[in-house]
């Protein structure tokens, strides 16, 4: 049956956007490679809401599956502390030929635009959010071929009342490059996904939320490297160099002798980097920066840490749900992306929003 919606078309940045006409006030707020994001109001609801175009996204079978896994990861990822499509999808996704629109909650800012020294009850809630919503990522990622998130302040949309979501969790990774040039990506890299230096598990993570945090409460970048190897030096000068039992994890035999000839520099006291710091966010901090990948904490267990003991509800970290990965790997001709595309969009059900009961405000800049 034929939609009975009505559109409206206007030109943003030499942009064309076609959208349902209840949806009015529309503001770029983001723009890359594959899409471009307006800030919208919903006039039936009042709400403002963030609208993603995603660019010619069936020209190409390979641009075909980024959109298909783009739809199919955001409309899994229902949890509070990740984005997702948590409002009604449009009617006219069923038109998959040109440009294709996803509907997801709007968020004022990102964590890197947050200004002054952080309190520490806002701290904690923040990085409380952030692993919860890891939690739920890491469930996904152990079941398709993405690897990792890629957390930085940058990709920590919050709002003013503290509320937390992670926009990026690895989708476009493979045709970035691995972005290990990008600078501001780099400082929150786990040192052994710097040089590739070791087989990595997913506490890569653990080690960016501890930077973050870090930075958080001292009100500057922890590890803040000019290239690779200044990068690796600055993270050992605070954990220490290792020891010859961790050196024998290495990979390669290159970072192995690198390792051993580096000058000797003793782990730092934590309680002196981070004077701000209560005795349990230390605790936690030492857990999480720790050089050796396996013997860090993980989502799972740092949820359990004490550091949490005034915050951690049930709720917040459901059971995650099993995802489909079957199409992951898969190479399928342009016409098959979008019938698959179009059946999620049929599945689609909104998820619903969980009031949260523990309002904290935030100074956002401009």
């Amino acid at each position: 049956m034929e939609s009975q919606t009505q559109y409206t078309r206007e030109e943003i940045n030499s942009t064309i956007w076609e959208v349902p006409e209840k949806y009015t006030r529309l503001k770029q707020i983001g723009t890359g490679a594959y899409g471009s994001v307006c800030s919208v109001i919903n006039v039936k609801t009042t709400e403002k809401v963030a609208i993603k175009k995603l660019h010619r996204p069936f020209q190409s079978e390979i641009f075909a599956k980024r959109a298909y896994r783009e739809l199919r990861l955001l409309k899994h990822m229902k949890h509070e502390n990740v984005i997702h499509i948590g409002v009604e999808e449009f009617d006219r996704w069923s038109d998959l030929s040109f440009h294709s629109y996803l509907v997801m909650p709007y968020m004022f800012t990102d964590l890197s635009k947050v200004k002054g020294l952080l309190t520490e009850d806002r701290v904690q809630f923040l990085v409380y959010q952030m692993l919860c919503g890891l939690r739920v990522s890491l469930f996904v990622h152990k079941k398709s071929s993405l690897k990792r998130n890629d957390l930085k302040p940058g990709n920590l949309a919050v709002n003013q009342d503290c509320e937390l979501k992670i926009l990026d969790f690895g989708l476009a990774r493979h045709a970035e490059a691995e972005m290990t040039g990008y600078v501001v990506t780099r400082w929150y890299r786990a040192p052994e996904v710097i040089l590739n230096w070791m087989h990595y598990t997913q506490t890569v993570d653990i080690w960016s939320v501890g930077c973050i945090m870090g930075e958080m409460i001292n009100g500057k970048t922890l590890f803040k490297g000019k290239d690779y190897m200044d990068q690796l030096t600055q993270i050992m000068k605070v954990t220490g160099v290792p020891g010859p039992d961790f050196i024998q994890k290495l990979d390669s035999q290159e970072a192995k002798s690198y390792v051993r000839s580096l000058p000797h520099f003793p782990r730092k006291d934590f309680s002196k980097l981070f004077p701000r710091a209560s005795a349990q966010a230390i605790d936690l901090l030492e857990k999480m920066l720790v050089l050796d990948g396996e013997t860090r904490l993980t989502a799972e267990s740092a949820l359990t840490h004490p550091y949490f003991d005034g915050l951690r509800d049930p709720e917040d970290c459901p059971e995650p749900q099993p995802y489909d990965d079957s199409h992951d790997n898969a190479t399928l001709p342009l016409e098959d992306w979008r019938r698959l595309s179009f059946k999620e969009v049929k599945s689609f059900v909104p998820f619903p929003r969980r009031d949260s009961k523990r309002r904290n405000t935030l100074t956002i800049s401009p």
